[in-house]
């Protein structure tokens, strides 16, 4: 292994030119040795923006051609596995974005190819890169046997899933395409866009396995969901109950409101408030000291994490494929679940 992390990406689109690129070029512990998207004056702008000498239109080539330790993917999530399978081949740790993959087979066949080839799996779901996500963790053996879990998440993006441009990213080298936001045949929608962040971060907090999901949905107008209602049995018999919605008015703060109720106490994690709470039943309460803007989501984080991972440091990865692949489990079953009008099987 080189002394620093030789880094690749797959998908230099809006978030990686946005956040990934810049955050890994400013890591002194690594380089981006190549870089990969579509179209070659797009391609040109990225390399020569932020000083990248390989760059390829096909990521395959890259692949073959770049000598490299860990693979940065930021592609469109239909393709998400292609691109994180063929770097876990080569023998690169990889970074996939949210979602992981957009079915339950593909992410456990992912999840199973890193085990295989020893690689590990990042996905920089933020909030769980936060120091109250760990004290949530540590905070929820103390509600005892986990017998129900509320999860609610809200942001303001009607206008990225009607497939228009997202506000916030006037002004950017690349905006968020419809293509991967707002159509319905290729994972669009606010499940596989922004809920996926609240399973993630739900999926950090405990350790439960999803077995089955009924669920209805609201459409946006290009037919994707703009609102997700879905009860969820977890294997040992916990129940939950997990409600999305893209249209909160634009200013107003993310909300993720993650209540778990168990035989001892309650967990209370409130990303909006920010508050961290442990209410039991015999009184031995906790509450977390949480200063404003704790609760912020965390972009860094996660890439250094990461790097450190690909230059075989041993760090904790509170994002890891099991995390993301369970997330990817509620979102498959909830998809086929509100086209079906049935309760789907994970």
């Amino acid at each position: 292994m080189s002394q620093k992390a030789r880094i690749g990406v797959i998908g230099a689109g809006w978030w990686a030119v946005v956040n990934h690129i810049p955050v890994l070029k400013a890591l002194p512990d690594c380089d981006v040795v190549a870089v990969n998207r579509l179209g070659a004056e797009e391609l040109k702008a990225v390399t020569e923006t932020f000083g990248i000498l390989a760059g390829f239109e096909d990521f395959r080539r890259m692949l073959d051609t770049v000598p490299m330790d860990g693979v940065v993917v930021s592609s469109p999530h239909v393709v998400h596995f292609e691109h994180a399978s063929a770097a876990l081949e080569k023998g690169c740790h990889v970074l996939v974005e949210k979602p992981l993959t957009t079915s339950t087979a593909e992410a456990r066949a992912l999840v199973a190819l890193a085990r295989e080839k020893g690689r590990q799996i990042v996905v920089p779901y933020g909030w769980n890169f936060r120091p109250f996500a760990a004290e949530a963790r540590r905070l929820s053996a103390g509600v005892g046997r986990i017998e129900h879990v509320v999860l609610q998440m809200a942001n303001a993006l009607d206008d990225l899933f009607a497939g228009e441009p997202m506000l916030e990213t006037e002004g950017a080298m690349f905006r968020p395409p419809a293509s991967t936001w707002a159509d319905p045949k290729r994972a669009g929608g606010f499940g596989w866009g922004q809920l996926v962040h609240a399973l993630g971060l739900m999926f950090r907090v405990v350790d439960l396995e999803p077995a089955e999901v009924f669920a209805m949905t609201g459409a946006s107008k290009t037919g994707v969901d703009y609102y997700d209602a879905a009860a969820v049995r977890f294997a040992g018999g916990a129940t939950g109950s997990v409600s999305g919605a893209a249209t909160l008015p634009k200013g107003r703060p993310v909300q993720i409101d993650l209540r778990i109720f168990g035989t001892e106490g309650m967990l209370l994690l409130d990303i909006e408030r920010e508050r961290v709470e442990l209410r039991r039943r015999d009184g031995r309460d906790e509450v977390i000291p949480l200063s404003p803007g704790d609760g912020a989501y965390e972009c860094e984080s996660p890439l250094r994490v990461f790097v450190n991972i690909c230059n075989g440091k041993a760090v904790e990865n509170p994002a890891d494929g099991i995390v993301g692949a369970r997330a990817v489990d509620v979102l498959d079953a909830m998809y086929r679940s509100a086209a079906s009008g049935r309760v789907e099987a994970v």
